[in-house]
């Protein structure tokens, strides 16, 4: 199993920055970060990265289609594959449906399904072939051409899903893999396999091959109570952009979360977090002291057939920043890295 970082890049840029060299030290498969407007701009931190970085590789997870017009997707990724000397990759979607709200757009409206795969192929084309020609019904060029080359001769690009079987099965069918988001249980994960498998076997594709991604709520320490106290911080953050049959297939009952999204959309995080059981918090993160981690990731995770751990670590400085919650004995980003390096990475290579 390989691991990543997942960072929201809301940190002091230098901190991000010597958070990502460190992931790079330790041998983390890849660094990924939300390419919304919520954030500081990844590819801007992303090309900074990559002259101070040897291995790690870097990339959006996820970059909307909604949002990001897919030829300038491509075009990114193509400029940090060079300045990385061929260390991009791309995992897309149709966006964070809050953030949506935000500019205005009901996703239910957008054909997001839809949407993505025709991105994805704008996406694939331009990289592949610098020049593309395309009447689609979202996204239209005639000879749109550009000098933005890959150093790799092919530029993974995953697809981000959490809802139904049809995303899954396109992530399978059409793309490099699938980064399914906010699943901690082993129902989540065989669902979510089994349709990413049915989609690769109907391209004549082996679905081993791909990149199976895991991206989860992660917090861990010597102190597991402190650990996922961290993590009950930001659980409701997270999980109010989960879709119901997500959350009934992580074993929540999605009235359970209702009081908890509702005080978030008001903006009382303070009441959201207080309305955050740590039972729940347990179900919808990985958290604890690393042997804990370890013990959820072989039980609830690896069986399904899961081959890269995304860890969106969570330490006291983003809890600080998003819910004004000071918790000053939860262990930083550079010490969760090396735990992870240390304690569990190990037990699942």
């Amino acid at each position: 199993m390989r691991f990543s970082y997942a960072m929201l890049p809301d940190y002091p840029v230098q901190e991000s920055l010597a958070a990502i060299r460190l992931a790079d030290e330790l041998g983390f498969h890849a660094c990924y970060a939300a390419d919304e407007t919520w954030h500081k701009d990844l590819w801007q931190l992303f090309a900074a990265a990559a002259g101070r970085t040897r291995r790690i590789r870097l990339g959006p997870s996820v970059s909307p289609v909604t949002l990001r017009e897919p030829s300038l997707i491509a075009q990114a990724l193509a400029t940090l594959d060079e300045l990385s000397g061929g260390r991009a990759e791309g995992v897309l979607s149709s966006g964070n449906f809050g953030l949506l709200a935000q500019y205005g757009i009901d996703w239910t409206r957008t054909r997001p399904l839809s949407r993505v795969k025709e991105g994805l192929h704008v996406v694939r084309t331009l990289l592949d072939e610098g020049v593309i020609t395309h009447r689609g019904e979202f996204f239209t060029y005639e000879g749109l051409f550009t000098f933005a080359r890959p150093v790799q001769e092919h530029l993974p690009l995953m697809l981000g899903a959490m809802r139904g079987p049809k995303s899954f099965e396109a992530a399978g069918e059409l793309s490099d893999g699938c980064h399914h988001a906010l699943s901690y249980t082993r129902e989540a994960y065989d669902y979510a396999v089994r349709h990413i498998r049915a989609g690769a076997e109907r391209a004549g594709r082996d679905w081993r091959s791909l990149d199976i991604g895991a991206w989860v709520v992660f917090a861990t320490g010597p102190d597991s109570a402190v650990a996922r106290e961290a993590a009950r911080s930001m659980v409701g953050i997270y999980a109010s952009s989960m879709p119901e049959e997500q959350l009934r297939r992580n074993g929540v009952d999605p009235a359970e979360l209702a009081p908890v999204i509702e005080a978030i959309a008001g903006g009382d995080l303070a009441r959201g977090i207080e309305l955050t059981s740590p039972e729940l918090a347990e179900r919808l993160s990985v958290s604890g002291t690393p042997e804990e981690c370890l013990e959820k990731i072989r039980r609830e995770i690896a069986p399904a057939g899961v081959n890269h751990l995304i860890c969106a670590v969570t330490d006291r400085s983003l809890v600080r920043a998003f819910t004004g919650r000071d918790l000053p004995e939860v262990a930083d980003a550079a010490a969760q890295l090396r735990l992870i390096h240390d304690r569990i990475m190990p037990e699942l290579r």
